[in-house]
């Protein structure tokens, strides 16, 4: 194999690799080997016909494609560290030359680790966030756990109010037309929730059980199903159960039922503790990002926009990872979303971009202060892994190859980098 390297504009690199003519014939009768049953040659039992006898029949290049994809399988990966880049994004491939006797050459376009340029990240002046617990958030606080704690009552004397629980059967239509859907039947709607089309709950208020009405709406210019996009809907529906909320009492007597206290003021001072404790951990939080963000609008870079493509992929197949383990498939949550996969790339595009020129930032700090991770520090971590998983870190250390201890340091290094900008920081 030979290698050329060709850099280009905005981090971007064309690799050229040459296959010898020789290690390319051996790929095409490894192709010939993985698909001869696929062929019927009179004479011949099924997968019993010689090589040239199918490149006779149907054409020399019979074997090329799953004998380029041979060819490149084999050479790719030493192509890439020959060419001694920091490759970031998949190659985009295309073959310069594939025929019978002569070298295979293919062409490997990549983007390439752009360099950092960082402006001023030491002593970063930076708005504190606020830790401060308020009265007011106590009572937040109280008001969450007394609806945790309530009750619903069923209501047949009266006609349904604002904040109650309905269970309705509705059946809509746009022009005359029944819609996808459009029908159910027991369908529990919370009235002031917002959970449904425009107007639609306010026009419940003051129907009562068993009471039949007509709801118009109109359906939003940016409705996800395109063919009812900003059209008038009928839903003709029935009203089947009206519920309401019976909150507790805030007194002595919630607080000893809803914690170990007895009295009120004893439990709101433990909400007021807790809370403090919650604040300070999401101040500091946010006292890190917003001085990481403000590190990273001094710092420049030219990012190929393969690489934020790659970040994408990535982002949409952790996406979908979480979606299955809340037991979503990936097409249902689409379905629900109205979103394309086109869609669904471009709105997490300014997201991945972020990532991206976050780490590399972060990761020319680390250069920047020569930060490093020792053995021990790492055997810390891997040892704070192994309780959590309920394993013995000597067997986890055992399962980890080189590379993923070596990533493990370079994360460990760059939390490094924050501890260090966030303790060089103005925080005013």
């Amino acid at each position: 194999m030979s290698l050329q390297v060709e850099k280009l504009e905005k981090n971007m690199a064309k690799l050229t690799v040459e296959v010898p003519a020789e290690q390319f014939e051996e790929c095409i009768k490894t192709a010939y080997k993985k698909n001869k049953n696929r062929f019927v040659i009179p004479g011949f039992r099924k997968g019993k016909a010689p090589q040239h006898m199918i490149e006779k029949l149907y054409g020399v290049g019979v074997f090329y494609e799953d004998a380029a994809d041979e060819a490149m399988n084999e050479t790719y990966a030493d192509a890439m560290k020959e060419s001694q880049l920091e490759i970031v994004s998949r190659p985009e491939v295309s073959i310069e030359q594939i025929e019978k006797g002569k070298p295979f050459i293919y062409t490997a376009t990549v983007a390439v680790k752009p360099e950092v340029t960082l402006g001023e990240y030491k002593g970063i002046e930076v708005e504190r966030a606020s830790a401060e617990v308020t009265d007011e958030d106590v009572s937040a606080e109280l008001v969450k756990v007394q609806n945790q704690n309530s009750r619903l009552i069923t209501i047949e004397d009266r006609p349904v109010e604002d904040g109650d629980q309905t269970v309705i059967d509705f059946d809509g239509s746009v022009d005359g037309k029944a819609f996808e859907g459009g029908k159910a039947e027991d369908y529990p709607l919370t009235i002031g929730s917002h959970s449904f089309i425009d107007t639609f709950e306010e026009q419940l208020i003051g129907k009562s059980i068993g009471e039949s009405c007509e709801v118009h709406v109109t359906f939003p210019e940016e409705y996800h199903a395109k063919d009812l996009a900003g059209k008038p809907a009928v839903f003709k529906v029935t009203v089947k159960e009206i519920k309401k909320k019976e909150l507790p009492a805030i007194d002595d007597e919630f607080a000893s039922e809803v914690s170990d206290f007895d009295t009120l003021e004893e439990y709101k001072a433990d909400l007021r503790s807790k809370l403090e404790e919650k604040k300070q951990k999401e101040a500091a939080t946010e006292n890190e990002d917003r001085v990481v963000e403000k590190v990273v609008e001094n710092a420049s870079m030219d990012i190929p926009d393969p690489m934020v493509d790659s970040q994408v992929e990535s982002m949409v197949q952790e996406n979908a990872r979480r979606m299955q383990s809340q037991g979503l498939s990936f097409e249902q949550y689409m379905q629900y979303t109205g979103m394309t996969m086109d869609s669904l790339r471009a709105q997490m595009r300014p997201q991945a971009l972020r990532r991206i020129r976050t780490r590399l930032v972060l990761e020319a700090v680390v250069k920047a202060e020569d930060i490093q991770v020792s053995d021990e520090r790492l055997d810390e971590e891997i040892q704070k892994m192994a309780e959590s998983y309920k394993m013995e870190a000597d067997k986890l250390k055992e399962y980890m190859g080189d590379f993923e201890k070596e990533q493990m340091k370079q994360d460990l290094a760059v939390q490094e980098a924050v501890d260090f900008l966030v303790a060089e920081a103005k925080l005013v």
